[in-house]
């Protein structure tokens, strides 16, 4: 199980022709690819980002309206969406930051929700009052806070590291007045995982090492609020809280002491006894429960795929879906009296759509229409699941991306896209970034290097401490799979990726000489500063991240020779660098540095630096300047 943060290819089909035409095949294969290339439609980064995104589906108490997130006005703001769609009332009207639904009150339709400033990641907890005025319930400029849930009393709680930069209290708040209380106050730097709808009891986790960490259960009621230890082993096990029971006696949270896998185990808080509680063939990703308890919703992680599976806990069996686009399911919410489901599809060709589902009905709307309505959808292209062998004959899984331009006689580049973590996993889904990409003739193959979650804790862990050197040469093992296809240029083949991602591409492009071009987006370059210099909210898992990257104070040796910004002088090819000013992970003077090394070679380089945003892009604007920058850059370079 993971602790690290976060394609069948649509083949262009051609006509056989009978035997009595006397044209050479080759030449009428040849002709009609060329006439299909034609004939798909080249959609610009404006054109992409005009797709409409959409967070969050919480149904409120009368089960008459949704809270959603929607970044149509070009950054994310909130909506009252009636539960057939056909009325969307704006709640607030940023133009600057995102604002990130929490979710409604439990009897009324006040909103919490949350938004941080530029992109630095110091997220406040806000609440919208009936008559739109907003109040700040954790207020300041140096912390930030995370909604942990309501209780049964309507109290909502809320932690904060106002106290201490290293570790989250949890707060109680009024629902009322919103006074708040103190009620645990965490010295010792567990990560506070979930709290039980009664509100005496929380979950809390430990980190070890990156392979190994305790769970423990505290009772709020307790005069001493003694963490529990409940999950004694030997070795490295890996645990993950999912949350509690609705009848507030169980803990039920994933394990991979039994398995390559995460199972699901429940703890009985009156017997203090554990029992097997789920299991599949892949993780299991998460499990919750509907307000009334009637249904229990699963989803595991297969095979870089959601699949979700929603059980009637009374009768055993599984919930029914009506018919639905193809896709993965995700945020499964139910309304209080499980009357009605609200969900999102979402697919490699197709952006997450919101629909509403009344269960008394043979049939779900659809509220949205995510895709612009310029773009054909039978354009966009699917992946296909694929495995080719490393260095070491490593199976490494990924998802292809194939042009429809693309053939034996019509030859595409090739981009390998690199995820982040480096714990990370590249997932079917939409991506506006990938789609573009492919749209305009480029290939992509989305690497799930070893490290990647999803595949087991074995595979996990095979590139701990050798970061920038087994899965680097992941890296190019893939060149070698994408030159074996025959519709693939072989001397036109780049990388690209973000965060992790950027680094193992900067880490390419310094350390091989496999790859014409280099994409990095806010990648690490220089890993002893930014091991120096993580947030200090991350302190809780500090020790995890040193288990699998290293000690700078130890491992500092090891950590300059695999950082690329102190081997600039080995970059011979072209490499562009796109970066937030206000990133508290991968700070800007890391970009900054890489940049000059480059540029000090005389070797191309380009450098976009978006002032207002922070480890991702979140306004529309910046979006669509950073795709067109990936973009003008592949064509005048690849």
């Amino acid at each position: 199980m993971k602790h690290t943060p976060l394609c069948i290819a649509a083949l262009v089909s051609v006509l056989l022709l009978s035997a009595c035409d006397k044209t050479p095949k080759t030449d009428i294969v040849a002709a009609e690819t060329a006439v299909e290339a034609k004939a798909i439609p080249g959609y610009s980064p404006t054109q992409f980002y005009a797709t409409k995104s959409y967070l969050g589906n919480d149904i409120n108490h009368k089960a008459d309206a949704l809270l959603v997130s929607s970044d149509e006005t070009g950054v994310f703001n909130l909506y009252k969406v009636s539960l057939d769609g056909k009325t969307w009332t704006p709640l607030t009207h940023s133009t600057t930051e995102s604002i990130l639904p929490v979710g409604w009150f439990p009897q009324d339709d006040r909103v919490l929700y949350r938004a941080d400033q530029g992109g630095n990641e110091l997220h406040h907890l806000y609440v919208r009052e009936l008559d739109g005025s907003v109040k700040d319930l954790t207020p300041g400029d140096k912390h930030k806070a995370e909604f942990v849930g309501w209780t049964d009393d309507n109290q909502f709680w809320v932690m904060s590291n106002e106290r201490d930069p290293k570790f989250f209290d949890l707060y109680s708040y009024n629902s009322t007045d919103y006074q708040r209380i103190l009620v645990y106050q965490n010295n010792e730097g567990y990560d506070i995982g979930a709290l039980s709808d009664n509100g005496r009891y929380i979950a809390l986790s430990k980190e070890r090492t990156n392979a190994d960490n305790n769970l423990y259960l505290v009772d709020l009621q307790s005069a001493d609020k003694t963490p529990l230890h409940i999950t004694p082993h030997q070795g490295n096990v890996s645990h993950g809280i999912y949350g509690f029971s609705r009848d507030n006696n169980q803990l039920i949270f994933g394990s991979d002491e039994k398995s390559e896998f995460s199972e699901a185990f429940a703890y009985n808080i009156d017997e203090k006894a554990l029992k097997p509680y789920s299991k599949a063939d892949w993780d299991i990703m998460y499990i919750g429960f509907s307000k009334d308890n009637k249904y229990k919703v699963e989803a595991v992680n297969a095979d870089a795929s959601t699949k979700i599976s929603i059980t009637d806990q009374s009768t055993g069996k599984a919930l029914q879906l009506p018919e639905l686009p193809a896709g993965d399911l995700r945020d499964v919410t139910f309304s209080d009296d499980s009357q009605y489901l609200s969900f999102y599809v979402n697919a490699d060709n197709s952006p997450s759509n919101l629909f509403v589902w009344k269960l008394s009905e043979p049939k779900a709307e659809r509220l949205t229409q995510a895709l612009d309505k310029a773009i054909d959808e039978s354009v966009l292209v699917k992946s296909e699941v694929v495995r080719y062998p490393s260095f070491d004959d490593l199976a490494i899984p990924a998802l292809l991306y194939k042009p429809k331009q693309a053939s034996n006689s019509t030859k595409v580049p090739a981009l390998i896209w690199i995820h982040g973590g480096p714990g990370g996993q590249s997932r079917t889904g939409y991506s506006p970034v990938i789609q573009h990409l492919v749209n305009q003739g480029y290939a992509v193959l989305s690497v799930n290097n070893r490290g990647s979650s999803g595949y087991g804790k074995t595979f996990f862990h095979l590139d701990d401490l050798k970061h920038g050197e087994d899965d680097l040469q992941d890296i190019v093992y893939a060149k070698k799979y994408l030159q074996s296809l025959d519709w693939v240029a072989a001397d036109r083949i780049g990388v690209m990726g973000g965060s992790y991602g950027g680094y193992l591409t900067m880490a390419a492009m310094a350390f091989t000489d496999e790859f014409k071009v280099g994409i990095n987006i806010f990648g690490v370059t220089n890993w002893v500063r930014t091991l120096e210099s993580i947030p200090p909210w991350w302190e809780s898992f500090r020790e995890s991240l040193y288990a699998e990257l290293g000690n700078p104070a130890v491992d500092g040796e090891r950590l300059r020779r695999i950082s690329p910004v102190f081997h600039g002088d080995k970059v011979k090819k072209p490499v562009l660098v796109v970066q937030g000013a206000n990133d508290p992970r991968v700070l800007q003077v890391e970009s900054d540095e890489m940049v000059a090394a480059i540029r000090a070679q005389n070797v191309p380089v380009e450098y976009v630096l978006f002032p207002d945003e922070g480890h991702g892009f979140m306004k529309k604007e910046n979006r669509i300047k950073a795709q067109e920058a990936y973009l003008a850059f592949l064509q005048k370079y690849l």
